[in-house]
């Protein structure tokens, strides 16, 4: 059964998710409404979460709250009219307005589907809450607290994106691909690692504005190993003892994508939508891994991001490469070395 998304919903999506938008458009039909709700009810949560006033407890139950009434477990979901009040993106605030209406529209797709959603929903929600007991309100000028470990980073990126590629990957079984059992396996743990090498561009790329709000996910102990610690990544000039810890994040970052190159190896070629959907966030993050060696990522002021021009030459090379023998593997190849 293909439910297309309602125009409502499409709205939300397009003004929500302006770097996701182009990879749903890619989506095959009878998917793409499932993912794409699956951004908005994830993105509500993720609003919550960083909501920037307020009380840490409140937003915890906030977010339970919601979490519970999308579940079905509760059938009182939060009042978030206070929260859309604060928000600084307008478009934002509405999503937070109509979330009774994002979580009805769960009831358009089946069962399974919707076990499947609220299967994902649940790991992403348990990795905000644990982030805001962790941290407490992002609230500008605090205390810098950090995470305690690497297995801590590794849990985190798994809980707010690995996942997500566990949801895109039963998804592709369930409706578009079929694979023999034993090549299953590899399919999932790629696709883990592919949401994790999008979590760790974020986390890399936001150092600046995630110290600012008093937020380190680059490990305390890790940092103490270079002589730093999480106050010492607030001045740009400390970037040369901090470089050698980043580059082994950009590298393990690398070794992700390389994974998530793999995972679209698995798409069979007559999938030329799921493949291009899969490819185009493969080909932004590896550029942007490629800006992020250059750039001095703790000058606040040096923004680094892939422009909208570069994004919409990307568009147009994917669309060249699947339909020529061999494209996709040379473009992610050259993509790669750029």
């Amino acid at each position: 059964m293909t439910v297309m998304i309602s125009d409502e919903i499409d709205i939300l999506l397009e003004k929500t998710s302006r770097s996701f938008y182009p990879t749903l458009k890619y989506l095959p039909k009878k998917i793409r409404g499932q993912i794409g709700l699956l951004y908005l009810l994830a993105r509500v949560a993720d609003t919550i979460a960083d909501s920037k006033a307020g009380e840490t407890n409140l937003l915890i139950e906030a977010l339970t709250q919601y979490n519970e009434a999308a579940q079905g477990r509760s059938s009182q979901l939060p009042d978030l009219i206070d929260l859309a009040e604060i928000q600084s993106n307008p478009d934002e605030a509405t999503l937070l307005r109509n979330v009774k209406k994002v979580v009805d529209a769960l009831k358009f797709y089946t069962k399974e589907d919707q076990i499947r959603i609220l299967e994902c929903l649940d790991v992403i929600v348990g990795g905000q809450i644990l982030d805001l007991q962790r941290f407490g309100i992002a609230k500008e000028g605090g205390t810098i607290s950090s995470l305690e470990s690497e297995e801590q980073l590794d849990d985190y990126t798994y809980r707010v994106a690995g996942c997500v590629g566990v949801f895109w990957t039963k998804m592709s079984l369930a409706h578009i691909i079929t694979l023999p059992e034993q090549k299953q396996e590899l399919f999932y743990e790629n696709g883990v690692r592919f949401g994790k090498a999008l979590q760790m561009i974020n986390i890399l790329r936001d150092i600046p504005e995630d110290l600012r709000f008093g937020r380190c996910y680059i490990p305390g102990p890790s940092l103490e190993e270079h002589g730093l610690e999480p106050k010492d990544l607030l001045e740009s000039s400390n970037i040369d003892k901090f470089r050698p810890l980043y580059d082994s994040y950009l590298e393990l970052t690398s070794e992700h994508l390389d994974a998530a190159v793999d995972y679209i190896r698995m798409i069979p070629d007559r999938q030329f939508r799921l493949k291009a959907a899969s490819m185009l966030p493969v080909l932004i993050g590896q550029r942007t891994v490629t800006l992020l060696r250059d750039g001095n990522i703790l000058d606040s002021d040096e923004k680094i991001k892939v422009t909208r021009d570069e994004m919409k030459g990307y568009f147009k090379k994917l669309l060249r490469a699947l339909f020529i023998p061999g494209g996709v593997r040379r473009l992610l190849e050259k993509n790669k070395n750029l």
